[in-house]
């Protein structure tokens, strides 16, 4: 499961990379920072679930928990990526990858993440592998 967990995670990054593009070259120069912003984190949010709901039995999780544990990994490899690639290979200062975190200026990408840690849960259970494990 977690080579295909990585593998899924390889083309959220890919569609991160495709959402930023479009959100630098035409949607913030069209609509200004913040709307390409929210616009940007609310259409990655759906990527992600989107992806989740197609790949998730592929990858098949065999419990709401395992789902979860595959969210926790996909938010890690996230942070991880964005923090790591950010700073050491593209030169971003922290306090620039610190200030999409700032929520009140109206930065969400905490809602891009909470998405990503949660689609494979959601996603397991709207296609019907998984059982909720609240009884």
């Amino acid at each position: 499961m977690i080579l295909r967990a990585f593998l899924i995670w390889l083309l959220l990054v890919v569609l991160a990379i495709v959402n930023g593009t479009v959100r630098t070259f035409w949607l913030v120069p069209h609509l200004g920072d913040q709307t390409g912003h929210i616009i940007s984190c609310v259409s990655l949010s759906c990527l992600v679930f989107l992806a989740a709901w197609l790949f998730i039995g592929w990858i098949h999780p065999s419990s709401s928990g395992e789902a979860m544990g595959l969210g926790a990994f996909w938010l890690a490899m996230t942070v991880m990526f964005e923090f790591g690639a950010g700073h050491f290979l593209f030169g971003n200062s922290w306090e620039k990858l610190l200030a999409d975190y700032n929520v009140l200026r109206g930065r969400l990408w905490f809602v891009v993440l909470i998405v990503t840690f949660l689609a494979p849960v959601w996603a397991s259970r709207l296609r019907g592998l998984t059982a909720s494990d609240a009884r």
